[in-house]
């Protein structure tokens, strides 16, 4: 799908407005290639036309059977492609599957990028084999907030330079978080920023974007933990000062994910996400 990148006519800072990452044609600027599989719950979210797939946004796998990426991602027909490095070719490690039933946030907003509440659950045809190549992404503990430069790094398939070509191998790109007391200044985002959103980023030594709904990868004691679903961006430029990358804050939608379904998400000792099946409607 052809990305448009969109320039504000006017550059002050106030006239900054939110995009959705899809719609910026710089992805993973100032990244860097992932080393193969080494975020083995990052998924493609692919859409149908004319007969063909086409790389649309990312998720991460949160259970065998259900894939959480951002609301605006959602529409038409999906397919979800796990264990790729490279989405163009049909690498042996790959799984493909159908997705049978969208669950989108019930508050949000598809006229307005920064309402927030920008988050979708995908039910799959069938449940993953996870492996080597295909694993379940970590969820933080409901509430959790991260201390202003946590560690975090963006994963997507995009370009690595402003205005390049995008790319079908995976990238990734360190993004510093940068607390809420920090991008909610009125030189930030100011009061676009909600308490349910994280940003990331915001200089020009870091990263920027990333595909619309994949993750932020966040270590926390030596393990990496899905914190954010990609939502949105400056409608400037990538790297724009003080004008962070957003995203959903997963941990304030943890209650949200448990009643999907009639189903509860349990954290065991908060290290790793699992769902309990209460019904066949359920997560399994």
């Amino acid at each position: 799908m052809l990305a448009v990148f969109w320039f504000s006519p006017v550059p002050a800072e106030q006239n900054v407005k939110p995009q959705y990452m899809e719609a910026l044609q710089d992805r993973v600027v100032g990244g860097s290639v992932a080393k193969p599989h080494a975020w083995p719950w990052q998924i493609s979210l692919q859409y149908l036309s004319r007969g063909s797939y086409y790389h649309n946004c990312g998720g991460s796998l949160v259970r065998r059977g259900w894939v959480m990426t951002a609301a605006h991602c959602v529409f038409g027909v999906w397919r979800v492609v796990l264990g790729a490095q490279k989405i163009t070719a049909n690498e042996p490690t790959q799984q493909v599957v159908r997705v049978t039933n969208i669950y989108i946030h019930p508050n949000w907003d598809p006229n307005n990028a920064s309402s927030g509440d920008d988050i979708a659950l995908l039910r799959l045809s069938s449940n993953v084999t996870l492996n080597s190549y295909v694993q379940l992404a970590s969820l933080p503990k409901p509430g959790q907030i991260l201390p202003n430069n946590n560690p975090c790094y963006i994963t997507g398939w995009g370009s690595t330079q402003t205005g390049g070509p995008l790319s079908d191998v995976l990238k990734q790109a360190y993004l510093p978080v940068r607390n809420y007391e920090t991008c909610s200044r009125s030189d930030w985002w100011g009061s676009i920023v909600k308490k349910t959103m994280v940003c990331a980023g915001g200089s020009r030594n870091s990263g920027c974007s990333g595909d619309s709904g994949g993750p932020l990868n966040c270590k926390v004691k030596g393990r990496y933990y899905v914190h954010g679903v990609t939502s949105f961006g400056s409608s400037l430029r990538c790297n724009t000062p003080k004008k962070p990358t957003v995203f959903t804050r997963v941990s304030a939608y943890i209650g949200w994910m448990e009643g999907v379904s009639t189903c509860r998400l349990l954290l065991a000792n908060h290290t790793e996400s699992l769902f309990t099946r209460t019904n066949e409607n359920c997560l399994s």
